[in-house]
Formats: C-alpha cells, structure tokens, sequence
C-alpha cells in the first residue's frame, strides 16, 4: 500500500473545500517547470559587465580619468 500524498492533519474539511485544495494542489503541480534552467551560461550581470568593460590605460593623471567615459 502507498502512503497518502496530502493527509488532513487538523480539522473536518467539507468535500467542497478537499476539492478546492486538490484543484489548487493539482494547478500548483502543473504549473511548475518539468527541469531547472540551465546553470551553464553566465548570468546577465556578468555578460553585462563583460562586453562592456574598457582597458585600462595607465599613466599620470589616468586615475582622474577613469570615472569620466
């Protein structure tokens, strides 16, 4: 014998509200994503701030310089 997906722990639920739960339960279940997304790819910050980056260019005075584009 399997063991009961939900079990009523407290209470005397009319089968009007059992069904409104199920519903919800079975909507909730239905819903959700059949696999994870992919971890594989950098996120968008990181492909942000990698394209667009500018090198550094040392020298006197370069520091002032570097919060100006």
């Amino acid at each position: 014998m399997t063991e009961p997906v939900l079990r009523i722990a407290k209470g005397d639920p009319t089968p009007e509200e059992l069904a409104a739960l199920l519903a919800v339960v079975a909507a909730r279940s239905a819903a959700a994503p059949a696999e994870p997304p992919s971890t594989d790819r950098a996120s968008n910050w990181a492909t942000y701030w990698r394209n667009h980056t500018r090198p550094l260019h040392p020298g006197p005075g370069r520091w002032r310089a570097s919060a100006h584009p």
